[in-house]
């Protein structure tokens, strides 16, 4: 609790700071970020696994959160209008919620911290930061940052823990909170929303994912693939807007398929320092054999491994890249979420029928659409059940741009205009001028 009273006891005096003087101090942490690219990326390395290449490319990301947010924390506006009748005014003002709670998962451990500290503190938030057990040092190293660039203190609060549970419900039922930002699991969400119920907590959360990959008959063959590379494997599938099953016209599945697996195939796999390394391990030995039992339920149901399909026999949580093609209906691959670098195929024969295929699910995260026919993109973007798409490309994620979902994928959006935006709270003030 004493993070807590620490955020509680600083809240005025940062709410109170100049919108200017925030933003300063999380442009100076953008820039001491970019700085110390590869000692951060080095150290997400050998604390989470993934190759050294996409740590670098993660710290970037994450500083670009602190640089947007740097801009908007001088944007906050309210607006001045005069009442129907003309006898009044109409003021509104936009004030910060109040100490926030934000829980972050192991995936993207400097990201997801950035994601959600940085627009609180730029909306005038304090915070306690609650990193993954399995990576707490990503976020140790951010609130340094952070320090060193001139926040006061008490404004952040690291707390660490081995028990989330035990650390976290005695936060989110204590009165003074305000506010729950969290990246993980649906079933832990349902559990947060719960114990936050008491508090009526404002809540931020984003949950899980079942991304559809979506190529249709008149694709280039060859973007599509590299665009499946990029959202397929981007932490090893280890990610929540990984593209989880590839949705594929029947005309083009087997040819792309097949190029998909030689892509795959020839994926190097190691330890995420070592050169040249295009794949690192899983986080552990659970999602290792969960991975494991997936493919071998798509194996038993009649699918075909075109390339990988087996745990890597040597130390460490490491599974092939591996492609399945003629996966049917029913199959797990195709319901949950696999988490790891598993691409299942399956083939459609109209646009109907794949628009049906990609929203069958509970989630409503991201999903990936390839096709040269503009109207069939707007047509297609419209119907999915998801809350972002990326149109012949295989990345969302973009500092600039609302992340989140809908459905069982969660509620409330980080970056983007609409980042700030889950920070504040709108007071109206009527101005009486009779």
């Amino acid at each position: 609790m004493a993070a807590l009273d620490a955020a509680v006891a600083a809240g005025p005096a940062w709410a109170a700071y100049p919108p200017r003087e925030r933003g300063e101090i999380l442009r100076r942490a953008f820039e001491t970020m970019i700085q110390r690219t590869d000692d951060l990326a080095l150290l997400m390395t050998l604390e989470m696994g993934k190759p050294l290449a996409e740590s670098r490319s993660e710290i970037v990301y994450a500083a670009e959160f602190l640089r947007w947010f740097s801009e908007e924390a001088v944007r906050i506006e309210g607006r001045y209008m005069t009442s129907p009748l003309g006898n009044g005014r109409i003021l509104t003002m936009r004030q910060p919620v109040g100490p926030c709670l934000l829980i972050t998962p192991w995936n993207f451990p400097m990201a997801m911290a950035t994601r959600k500290a940085a627009p609180a503190l730029a909306a005038g938030c304090t915070l306690v930061l609650k990193p993954a057990q399995q990576t707490p040092l990503c976020t140790l190293a951010f609130a340094a940052i952070l320090e060193e660039c001139g926040l006061p203190a008490g404004v952040v609060n690291v707390i660490t823990s081995s028990q989330a549970g035990a650390t976290t419900e005695p936060l989110l039922t204590d009165q003074r909170l305000r506010k729950l930002s969290f990246t993980g699991s649906t079933e832990v969400g349902r559990l947060l929303m719960g114990q936050a119920a008491g508090g009526l907590l404002r809540l931020s959360m984003e949950l899980g994912g079942n991304a559809p990959f979506l190529v249709f008959e008149d694709a280039d063959l060859d973007a599509a693939v590299e665009g499946a590379v990029l959202a397929k494997m981007r932490n090893g599938g280890e990610a929540c807007t990984a593209a989880n099953r590839f949705h594929v016209h029947e005309a083009v599945a087997g040819d792309f398929s097949q190029r998909l697996a030689k892509r795959l195939g020839a994926i190097k796999i190691g330890r995420g320092t070592e050169p040249g390394v295009e794949l690192g391990p899983l986080i552990d030995a659970k999602q290792r054999d969960k991975v494991a039992e997936l493919v071998q339920d798509a194996i038993d149901r009649g699918a075909q491994p075109l390339t990988g399909g087996r745990a890597v026999q040597t130390p460490g949580y490491f599974y092939e890249p591996t492609v399945l093609g003629q996966v049917s209906e029913g199959t797990r691959l195709l319901t949950e979420e696999i988490f790891g670098p598993v691409a299942p195929v399956i083939s459609f024969a109209s646009e109907q029928q794949a628009i049906a295929a990609a929203n069958s699910t509970q989630y409503g995260l991201s999903a990936y659409m390839f096709t040269s026919d503009l109207k069939r993109a707007i047509r297609v973007a419209e119907a999915l059940e998801t809350g972002m798409i990326g149109l012949n490309q295989g990345i969302v994620s973009n500092a600039a741009a609302p992340f989140g979902g809908i459905k069982q994928s969660g509620f409330g959006r980080e970056g983007g205009h609409e980042g700030i935006a889950e920070y504040l709270e709108t007071k109206y003030i009527a101005v009486n001028m009779d």
